[in-house]
């Protein structure tokens, strides 16, 4: 099964588009539990709420060998206990051709992972080993979140926004399992890479905690289905007293837009 498949049929299934992040930062974790268990007890309690989950890789290489444990065994308990539900590896890769096959083989082979991030700024030969995994979704970082981002990424090349022009390149290149990732905080930014890519299963983050406003990227970011979009939370959900709540408040108020 395709990740698109698999997306798509999560989202039938639990009428939603909110992708939890699972970036347990060690220090907030409740009675010094480990990663792993902290996950686990929000995965078992937003489980069907959500269209995807999307560990960020940052959390658990900064715990260690322990923390990377956690990350196998999260996604080793989501793979058993939920396979139904979309595995993204927030990875944010980007490297020469050949250490790219290694970064691949860790995302795909190693951890399990369905989808994975990668920064698009090296080129095609540094996306082709991504690429070849063909059931799996390479999601592309467009144009991020951050503040900062139009620094480089708003840059006129031509007379075109930079990532306008990265995006466009790589439309040409016909890749089946392309995804496309653009922040919440840019909605006309979505809209711009919404037309162009009408097709693509896109990743959005910064309606949580970083404070987007829902309505307008919600209506910016979704295909003619009134989907194709995973819309992440993750410290406003994952460190909520009560996760469940969040993920279906969150649920909730995305569906009234799509």
């Amino acid at each position: 099964m395709t990740f698109k498949q698999k997306f798509q049929n999560i989202v039938k299934k639990n009428n939603s588009l909110v992708c939890v992040g699972l970036d347990p930062e060690s220090e907030k974790l409740p009675g010094g539990i480990s990663q792993f268990e902290f996950n686990k007890q929000v995965i078992d309690a937003t489980h069907d709420l959500v269209c995807a989950y999307k560990p960020n890789s940052a959390f658990y290489e900064a715990a260690g060998i322990e923390g990377l444990q956690s990350l196998r065994d999260t996604i080793a308990y989501l793979k058993k206990e939920h396979p139904e539900v979309p595995i993204v590896l927030d990875a944010k890769r980007g490297d020469i051709g050949n250490t790219a096959k290694m970064y691949a083989t860790a995302a795909f082979d190693v951890y399990g992972a369905d989808a994975v991030t990668v920064y698009p700024h090296l080129g095609r030969d540094s996306l082709e080993p991504f690429f070849s995994y063909q059931d799996k979704l390479v999601i592309v970082l467009f144009k991020t979140s951050n503040p900062d981002s139009g620094t480089f990424q708003n840059l006129k090349v031509d007379g075109v926004n930079y990532y306008l022009k990265v995006a466009q390149e790589i439309k040409s290149w016909g890749i089946g399992n392309l995804g496309v990732f653009v922040g919440a905080t840019y909605p006309e930014e979505m809209k711009s890479l919404r037309d162009l890519f009408p097709d693509e299963i896109f990743l959005s983050a910064g309606i949580g905690a970083q404070g987007a406003e829902i309505e307008q990227i919600v209506k910016a970011g979704i295909d003619k289905n009134g989907e194709g979009i995973m819309f992440n939370a993750s410290r406003s959900i994952i460190f909520d007293k009560d996760p469940r709540t969040a993920a279906q408040k969150l649920r909730d108020e995305i569906n009234k837009y799509r």
